[in-house]
């Protein structure tokens, strides 16, 4: 009876917890999920391994930012389950006054597809830190105080984390960039 009596009590403390942290993840996901049945999938997920991390014998000590971490790695893991399109979506939109229009003929638009192909690939070589940053940035029009108090990182080192994306990007896109040009 005794096991049944601890279970009990955890399954008050599991519900409990999830009463207090739902809507704050729930929340926080949607800032960041544009599709609302991917964040409430996101936010199930991260609920469903709050359960379980509570099954475990060691017990969480900081459950809100353990849950942040945790939406957080959902986030990312969805994105890049659905990055291809995602990501060529977000380029396009993002800097579609500096691409070639599509309706502008046969050559145009292979210039786009080439130019966003050649983009993509940039950005996939970037390092991990670097690549979120700027696409955080850039793509998804996000600040640098927001990203901070999100990351736990100063702004300081997002900055140059970004500054050394744009780097690489010049370097590896300039070639392209003038090819394109003289056209």
């Amino acid at each position: 009876m005794h096991a049944l009596a601890v279970v009990g009590e955890q399954d008050k403390r599991i519900l409990e917890t999830v009463r207090q942290q739902r809507s704050r993840r729930q929340n926080f996901i949607r800032k960041r999920v544009p599709d609302q049945r991917d964040a409430e999938d996101i936010l199930q997920e991260v609920l469903y391994e709050l359960v379980e991390a509570y099954r475990l014998v060691n017990p969480i000590e900081h459950i809100g930012a353990w849950l942040f971490q945790v939406a957080r790695n959902r986030i990312a893991d969805s994105f890049r389950k659905k990055r291809p399109e995602a990501l060529s979506d977000s380029i396009e939109g993002a800097w579609e006054d500096l691409l070639p229009s599509p309706d502008a003929g046969p050559e145009a638009a292979y210039a786009r597809s080439v130019l966003l192909e050649e983009l993509e690939d940039a950005l996939d070589e970037l390092p991990e830190e670097q690549r979120e940053v700027f696409v955080a940035h850039e793509l998804e029009g996000r600040s640098f105080k927001e990203l901070a108090a999100e990351s736990g990182l100063s702004v300081n080192t997002l900055l140059s984390r970004k500054r050394y994306a744009v780097l690489h990007l010049r370097e590896r896109l300039g070639e392209i960039y003038e090819e394109f040009r003289k056209r």
